[in-house]
């Protein structure tokens, strides 16, 4: 066979090669199943695209002296892979089959991605068999190019899905008149691993259409013909959907993570000036001084309050919270002021668990505030003889959200809160769990609808910021903040000043008066042992040393800071305790 002019046919080389190949492969056994059936002399494909991208193809085969096989199998692949997770989609209508002059017997059904048209030849005498269809999608929108005229491709795979061989095929695809063609390529085999067509070519006198030749293709392989036009010449009739994974959906590409990162830092800028206009204290004068160090001989000074401020409201100002450990200070602080008693209850074996008993007194001549007064009533009630820190049950602990409301009613009421810090963070907390599930809405849409999935992280991530910053938004006052400087330079005096300087005759109440304090302002450790080390007679049992605390007859003031650390491990425990 002659090559026509402008076509092209691969070395004589590689077709020895590809002779060679095709010699041995069904020798070894590798043949498909389908080649060992019958195959068609020749199939022919005659095409034709309309001036709307149409394309209308018709295939004939011709069948030997064996002749046709009893069904004759096509599957038109219906979609395939775009670029940047895209799909082109192709619409294939007008499915017709016929052999001389008459319609045979077929049905059109799909398999998933594929139009399958299977053929009933059985009767096919020696007859050639045609399957014409007409496919919609198959002419591309090529990249535009500046100062050039817009052009598409036309690509189909004119040969595909065959459940019979053909010796050989041919074709030829006519366009408008006038349209010229450029870039032809024909490939033809295995849809896994194709080579170029044995012969193609357009544009010459003997072949102003596309055409292409191809010798033996097996059951199966396919025959993809591209050629480019003008647009003007042949309009794009594409179809390309989106498909969704996740690699799309979180793309990063300039235009994603601008935006991303763009929301981020506005975001981001937002919140920090929220912080700082809402939940910033307002701006305070001088420190107040809560409490100071007189000296009242020499050498000896005592602990001097010059605001009347609770432990528990102490520590409630400090982090704008009512925690276990204020509460547990004001027990403290309610039994060295007098109004209650801890007794340490003797063990009757070393390894029985630590126990205390909470008893009312009398002692105290200062005024309660209604906090202390509602958690006395529930820990040691007037009418009982007292209560076990083990059995302290329910009926307590229900008792301490009113505790709790009742301090941050006091703290408001001092002017050192505008407004309950509970309340405020309630209600910055309902805000931000509401950004949170909106966030994650918006995230589960971008995901699945578009290529901005980053965008979506980006508000779940500032929502968690709303979050954190609304924890942050309950702001003191003028007065609250000048409080709170004040009760830092307590803190720091707690920590820092010489425990030796306390009045020796005095050195049990004084001592006692500064513990409470530094339950939540830090020191205690250092304290207790300043405690200890006023013990007038080391090694001798110390049971009733301390008018506050009570312990069992063996009891020395060096068990108390063991003692002290136990009890408010358990009375943490036990107010706290779920269920």
């Amino acid at each position: 066979m002659r090559t026509q002019p402008g076509l092209h046919r691969p070395t004589r080389r590689l077709r020895v090669v590809l002779v060679v190949l095709a010699t041995l492969l069904p020798a070894l056994g590798w043949a498909s199943p389908a080649a060992a059936e019958t195959a068609a002399e020749s199939l022919v494909v005659r095409g034709e695209v309309a001036a709307d991208g149409m394309l209308r193809l018709t295939q004939t085969f011709t069948f030997g002296a064996s002749g046709a096989p009893d069904r004759l199998i096509q599957r038109l692949a219906t979609s395939r892979p775009g670029m940047a997770y895209t799909q082109l989609d192709y619409e294939i209508t007008d499915v017709a089959v016929r052999s001389a002059g008459a319609d045979l017997e077929h049905q059109v059904s799909m398999a998933g991605d594929y139009l399958v048209i299977t053929a009933n030849t059985s009767r096919v005498a020696g007859e050639p068999v045609e399957i014409s269809y007409r496919v919609s999608g198959a002419a591309l929108a090529m990249p535009e190019v500046a100062g050039q005229e817009p052009m598409t491709q036309i690509d189909w795979r004119v040969v595909q899905g065959l459940n019979i061989a053909v010796k050989r095929v041919s074709g030829e695809i006519r366009i408008p008149p006038g349209a010229q063609t450029t870039d032809i390529t024909c490939q033809a085999g295995a849809p896994t691993a194709p080579m170029s067509c044995s012969t193609y070519g357009s544009g010459t006198f003997e072949s102003p259409f596309p055409r292409f030749t191809n010798d033996a293709l097996g059951a199966g392989g396919m025959v993809a013909l591209t050629f480019t036009v003008a647009s003007s010449d042949i309009a794009p009739n594409q179809v390309i959907t989106e498909q969704w994974t996740l690699g799309r959906a979180f793309s990063v590409g300039p235009l994603q993570l601008v935006v991303a990162l763009g929301a981020l830092l506005v975001g981001a800028a937002m919140l920090y000036w929220l912080l700082r206009s809402r939940g910033r204290d307002a701006a305070g004068g001088e420190p107040v001084m809560v409490a100071h160090f007189e000296p009242v001989a020499a050498g000896e000074e005592r602990l001097d309050m010059d605001l009347n401020i609770r432990p528990g409201e102490v520590g409630t100002l400090m982090d704008e919270r009512v925690d276990p450990v204020d509460i547990t200070a004001t027990i403290i602080d309610l039994a060295q002021r007098g109004h209650l008693t801890i007794v340490e209850l003797p063990r009757s074996g070393p390894h029985d668990r630590q126990d205390w008993l909470l008893e009312r007194r009398r002692g105290g001549d200062d005024e309660l505030q209604a906090y202390e007064t509602t958690l006395l009533d529930a820990i040691a009630p007037a009418d009982r003889p007292g209560i076990r820190v083990s059995e302290i049950g329910d009926p307590v602990r229900e008792v301490i959200p009113k505790v709790q409301d009742e301090i941050y009613a006091e703290v408001v009421q001092e002017g050192w809160f505008a407004t309950r810090p509970d309340s405020v963070r309630d209600r910055w907390g309902r805000l931000g769990a509401g950004a949170v599930m909106a966030s994650l809405v918006a995230l589960g849409l971008l995901v699945a609808f578009t290529r901005f999935g980053l965008l979506g992280l980006a508000l779940v991530l500032l929502a968690v910021g709303l979050v954190q910053v609304g924890q942050q938004m309950p702001r003191r006052t003028a007065r609250g903040a000048a409080v709170l400087r004040g009760l830092e330079v307590f803190s720091m005096n707690l920590q820092t000043h010489p425990t030796t300087k306390l009045p020796k005759q005095d050195a049990y109440t004084e001592i006692s008066r500064v513990l409470p304090y530094t339950v939540v302002l830090g020191g205690l450790q250092r304290w207790l042992a300043a405690l200890v080390a006023a013990d007038n007679d080391p090694g001798m049992p110390d049971p009733d040393d301390l008018d506050w605390y009570r312990a069992p007859d063996t009891w020395q003031l060096s068990d108390l800071p063991a003692s002290l650390d136990a009890l408010i491990t358990t009375l943490e425990g036990k107010l706290y305790q779920r269920g």
